[in-house]
């Protein structure tokens, strides 16, 4: 019996090394991954930079400009980010930021900001944006939530303003009822830059807020208001995905185009959503421009309901600045 016993008790320490080593060497993988997360760091221009996550989820791209005015960054990522981007940044200045601008309201843009401003950073946004976050908090993946006094812009502005620091002039544009109804381009006009924010998701569907006063026509209106202020040399920094030029932002508005004439026509026949979903009109768009968060459906979804809230503007069929400036309700999901 003994010997049995020995056997059994000498199995099921093998037994048990085994399972700790294999979840040793997930723990170790785990830690591996949260490891590979990364802010690849770009320059455009001289003391310009963009800082891209890499390896996982780290919130919008962020442009940095640093030179002997001071320092000064565009979005902050997500809270969860804070340590990676503050370690990054360090990297090229020691200095604090000094002025922190907002594209827009949702946590991915602008989930650092209580930090910095507690660093003495001064945050710069579109007077609407500000206004949000008063009124009904940041949106986040769980519904909104409610900010403290340090997340709030000091400085707003209501159509355009301009940043005079570190031999650029960094003109901030108020791009309406796109993305959300406070969304700011940011154009670095000597370094031939512009930040879009996310009026433009690079190689991807956009996420259209339609709680936030997002909408498809001013979607559209933003990608051609900054179209107009490219040429063949421009970089534009997305709010999502790579380095983009001129001909990669010009694709986007083509496939928004022509998504909207689509969904519309069927609109016009009386289809209802799930109809409109069931036929796929965006098929063609599945292989290229489909992503995890924004399927093809979700696309198709969202453009439907765009459009079914603007139903009331029949007479505007080119999505100018007066396209969708209905009220909102204030229940989404924000990315």
């Amino acid at each position: 019996m003994m010997k049995v016993s020995n056997y059994i008790s000498n199995y099921l320490v093998q037994i048990v090394s085994c399972v700790c080593i294999a979840l040793f060497s997930l723990q170790a993988s785990a830690a591996d991954a949260e490891q590979k997360i990364t802010f690849s760091k770009t320059e455009l221009a001289a003391g310009l930079y963009m800082l891209k996550g890499e390896g996982g989820f780290t919130g919008g791209n962020i442009a940095l400009s640093i030179g002997d005015d001071g320092v000064y960054m565009v979005d902050d990522a997500m809270e969860s980010m804070l340590g990676l981007l503050q370690s990054t940044i360090k990297t090229l200045t020691k200095e604090n930021i000094d002025f922190l601008i907002n594209t827009h309201v949702h946590f991915d843009h602008a989930g650092n900001n209580v930090s910095f401003a507690k660093a003495g950073a001064k945050i710069i946004a579109h007077e609407h944006m500000r206004e949000h976050l008063v009124s009904k908090g940041m949106p986040t993946m769980d519904g909104p939530k409610p900010v403290t006094k340090e997340a709030l812009p000091v400085i707003t502005f209501h159509k355009n303003m301009t940043l005079h620091m570190n031999g650029q002039d960094a003109r901030l544009i108020h791009l309406p009822h796109a993305h959300t109804n406070g969304d700011a381009a940011v154009h670095f006009k000597q370094a031939n830059v512009i930040h879009m924010g996310d009026t433009f998701f690079n190689g991807m569907f956009p996420y259209i807020d339609l709680d936030s006063g997002g909408s498809i026509g001013g979607y559209i209106a933003a990608q051609r208001v900054v179209l107009n202020m490219c040429d063949d040399d421009t970089k534009i920094i997305p709010g999502h995905g790579p380095l983009a030029t001129k001909m990669d932002l010009e694709k986007s508005l083509a496939m928004l185009l022509r998504s909207r004439s689509l969904i519309k026509t069927m609109i016009k026949a009386g289809k209802s959503e799930e109809e409109v979903v069931k036929a796929n009109p965006l098929a063609e768009y599945d292989k290229d421009w489909s992503w995890n968060f924004i399927s093809t459906e979700k696309m198709t979804r969202q453009t439907f309901k765009a459009l079914s809230k603007n139903s009331g503007n029949k007479h505007n069929h080119h999505g100018h600045h007066n396209n969708g400036h209905k009220d909102h309700g204030h229940h989404g999901h924000s990315h």
